[in-house]
């Protein structure tokens, strides 16, 4: 386990290389990649943050900006429909109706 959020963001990129295509659609904008989006969610996990604390840090954070490649920084709706894609592709189909993950808190 790492304390340091950069060391976590590099190893998150890393392993979302591995795990994840570049795009979810050939038809994708192109903008970040599901790399960059999977590294930016454990992030926030780390980081213990909601996405416009994500987003703010990112803007605040250049070194981390680099190591992740982003050459703009994602709005915090992208990075939270990217959770709920992201979330998504993660749980199994079922026919007994199950309810889908949320990837931000009922209010």
């Amino acid at each position: 386990m790492t304390k340091s959020p950069l060391a976590l963001a590099r190893t998150a990129l890393a392993t979302a290389k591995i795990a994840l295509l570049p795009y979810s659609s050939k038809y994708s904008r192109h903008d970040y990649t599901q790399h960059q989006h999977f590294a930016l969610l454990a992030l926030r996990e780390f980081l213990k943050t909601d996405y416009r604390g994500l987003e703010q840090i990112l803007r605040d954070w250049a070194e981390l900006r680099d190591t992740l490649g982003l050459e703009k920084v994602p709005d915090h709706s992208t990075l939270q429909k990217a959770a709920v894609r992201l979330l998504e592709k993660q749980r199994p189909n079922s026919r007994l109706g199950s309810r889908p993950i949320r990837a931000y808190p009922l209010r």
